[in-house]
């Protein structure tokens, strides 16, 4: 790419970018639209728009910059509030980082002259440079003693990462201590999950083995248990239950609308019982899904007792009326062999994934190596189409593929464009099938629960991005160049794809200012869920719920945003010294991305679980992999420029690795499992264990018409003191 590409390509970004943001102030003060920029304020019951009806479109600025931590933990919960101290201690190391690289790494490399040198000497090792370049170590002469500042540089870099990570540790295991000890109450604290247990003796049921167990292990404390149960067909029959629900809430609202003055009796709505709705006989909606209702609830009522008493499975939940007692049993071993009687802390009843509760151990333990060989296997073979990618779109490639597009190409202001977007449209458009294939592995290896799902999906897709994104489009660009002159000298592999590095960055460059400044003026603009939104409400939405869930938001998505992050950062680390020039990108992206997500936080999003910060420890230890990448990088790239005290850099690895298991040391058992410290503050209130205990009962088994005792199979019945009465 050359040097009119790339301002074409900053440009336009740009101008997106403004262009989506004065859309967003337009469209957002539009009443009819308060529902698509202020949804979680909205569902919490607050003023959209603070009560201001002389409010200035860019006020959102403003109040994003004043919120505070608790104001986010209030709105988004603490996982919001730990992902923003993410962004603030990467935006830091960027900022801190530039303190010293800007001013000093850039007059070092653009006063010398390693490419005019590289050009006389015809030295093809260098790669096709432009004006970009010359701002770069790629402009450093080899040997050079200038080369001492960037070795320095790489120095200064890693002990600011060092400091600000640590930091942030500290901060969100406070963050996390805090929201624990709570005095509210909060159900998964009395609960804990039990799997892999043992066949039942005989003369014994389900629930009375279990109970027995517990009750032995904690007299005093044992509250309840509920046997965790294969609830596929009474799902199907609870779904389309609810599904017969909405409907006839549907034809009661056409039916209402229907009446008018001149016609009060109104038309009652129709519809075919065939196909789709296309063929079969007519009928009354209204009565039909009444009708209907009756039947399914029946049908339902008999599949739940069925379910309860023939469906039980080798997993449950038991209860104790004590949350420090809970906290201790999630930690201890309950068995002398340890696939049995597996104990786990519960997660919040929102994040269960039913199905996988009774998964034995040697299943997971196989599910998991397995998921792994794919994902690895997956990772291998994704690098083949990203690097063919990155070789073809590349224009002069491109043109030699495709004989046939040079008179297009060859048109300036194609050629211009072309080259601006080509390349990053397409990995950006190609990296998006890959989060939900990642989740559904990951929940495949058999993890109880969303949250961990996510973060495991999450690690995966980082891995996965710096190894095709950063590796592969970085090597297969060089390898593609220097083809040719590998043929001839084998032995010139390792020195022409290192000394390639440089020539990338300017791809890079432009890869990160398409995504903040078009990607964060897409997510701060919401033109695609307002449209969306609009399209629903004018075809789909029969009734009030419809429009609910047209324009009710999702979460943040960690499992997606997070790995992207951590690419960009990866991307920035790692040619912060090379091309000083990426580090004010990077700046702007987390600075940017730091405003506008804020802003979600506090009025759009709304979380669909709570782990208190848990995501943390994954995050950390994929900065640090991408401190261990960079460090390694420069290390062989000192080694390209025949540097001779390029060994200085040696102990950094070793130093990241010892920072790291320092930190886990310290802090990762408090995210693993809960402090007792924690959990000893007294509560605001006795909790209703009773209450506590059916938070965790499945919507598809809990039903107002079923009595209680129907349920004595899946549910024990310990004797209570008055207190949780």
């Amino acid at each position: 790419m050359d040097f009119s590409s790339f301002l074409v390509s900053l440009g336009t970004s740009f101008v997106i970018f403004l262009v989506l943001m004065l859309v967003f102030a337009w469209l957002s003060s539009n009443p009819g639209n308060h529902v698509i920029y202020y949804p979680n304020r909205i569902l919490k019951g607050l003023d959209p728009t603070v009560g201001s009806s002389t409010r200035s479109p860019f006020a959102w600025i403003k109040e994003a910059l004043s919120s505070s931590e608790k104001d986010v933990i209030s709105m988004s919960g603490v996982d919001s509030a730990v992902y923003f101290v993410f962004l603030s201690t990467v935006l830091g190391i960027f900022v801190l980082s530039s303190v010293v690289l800007l001013p000093v790494l850039i007059p070092v490399a653009a006063t010398d002259d390693g490419i005019k040198n590289a050009k006389k000497n015809d030295t093809l090792s260098v790669g096709t440079f432009n004006e970009l370049d010359r701002l770069s170590m790629g402009n450093v002469n080899l040997g050079s003693n200038r080369l001492w500042a960037f070795l320095l540089a790489t120095y200064w870099v890693s002990f600011v990462a060092y400091y600000l990570t640590w930091k942030a540790y500290n901060h969100i295991s406070a963050l996390r201590a805090e929201a624990l000890m709570t005095p509210e109450v909060k159900a998964e604290q009395f609960a804990i999950v039990v799997r892999d247990i043992p066949p039942v003796p005989q003369g014994q049921t389900r629930k009375e083995q279990v109970d027995s167990f517990f009750r032995k292990i904690y007299p005093d404390t044992f509250y309840r248990s509920m046997i965790v149960t294969d609830n596929k067909e009474v799902n199907k029959l609870w779904e389309e239950l609810e599904g017969c629900k909405r409907k006839l809430e549907r034809s009661e609202a056409a039916f209402a609308a229907s009446k008018t003055e001149a016609k009060p009796e109104g038309t009652k709505p129709m519809h075919k019982t065939g196909f789709l709705g296309l063929i079969g006989d007519k009928v009354d909606s209204i009565e039909f899904y009444s009708h209907k209702i009756n039947e399914l609830v029946g049908k339902l009522e008999s599949e739940q007792k069925t379910t309860l008493r023939e469906k039980q499975k080798n997993a449950a939940f038991v209860f104790f009326n004590n949350r420090a007692t809970a906290a201790s049993a999630s930690q201890n071993l309950h068995a002398k062999i340890v696939d049995k009687w597996t104990v786990l802390a519960a997660p919040e009843p929102r994040q269960l994934i039913w199905p996988n509760l009774y998964i034995d151990f040697i299943q997971r333990q196989v599910r998991q190596y397995v998921v792994y060989v794919i994902v690895a296997l997956m990772i291998f073979f994704y690098m083949i189409p990203i690097g063919i990618i990155s070789a073809i779109t590349t224009l002069n490639n491109l043109t030699k593929l495709l004989p046939f597009l040079k008179p297009v190409v060859n048109i300036n202001a194609v050629k211009v464009v072309l080259e601006a977007y080509l390349p990053q449209l397409a990995l950006i458009i190609f990296l998006a099938v890959l989060p939900n294939i990642l989740l559904f592995l990951s929940k495949s290896e058999g993890i109880p629960s969303e949250g961990h799902a996510e973060r495991a999906a999450s690690g995966k897709y980082f891995y996965f991005s710096v190894l095709n994104v950063f590796l592969g489009v970085t090597l297969s660009g060089a390898l593609f160049k220097t083809f040719k002159d590998i043929q001839k000298d084998p032995n010139s592999l390792v020195p022409l794809l290192a000394s390639s590095l440089p020539g990338s960055a300017t791809f890079f460059l432009t890869f990160v200012a398409l995504k903040f400044f078009v990607g964060y003026g897409l997510e701060l603009s919401r033109i695609v869920p307002l449209i969306v939104f609009h399209l629903k409400k004018k075809f789909l939405c029969k009734c009030e719920a419809d429009v609910k869930d047209a324009w009710t938001p999702g979460d943040f998505g960690y499992g997606t945003r997070i790995p992207g992050d951590l690419l960009i950062f990866t991307i920035g680390l790692c040619y912060s010294i090379m091309t000083p020039l990426i580090i004010p990108f990077s700046i702007i992206y987390f600075g940017l991305g730091w405003l506008i997500l804020r802003n979600q936080a506090l009025k759009v999003y709304v979380p669909a679980y709570e782990t208190y910060g848990r995501i943390w420890p994954h995050i950390f230890n994929r900065i640090i992999a991408s401190l261990l990448l960079y460090q390694l990088t420069m290390f062989g790239f000192f080694g390209v420029k025949k540097f001779f005290y390029a060994p200085i850099l040696i102990p950094l690895p070793i130093i990241s690795l010892i920072f790291a298991f320092i930190c886990h040391t310290k802090f990762y058992r408090a995210f693993a499992d809960t402090a007792l410290e924690v959990t000893c503050n007294e509560l605001k209130e006795v909790p209703n264990m009773e209450q506590v205990f059916r938070s965790f009962v499945p919507p598809s088994l809990s039903s107002e018409k079923v009595d209680d005792n129907q349920f004595e199979d899946a549910r024990s019945q310990a004797s209570r003191t008055e207190s949780f009465a």
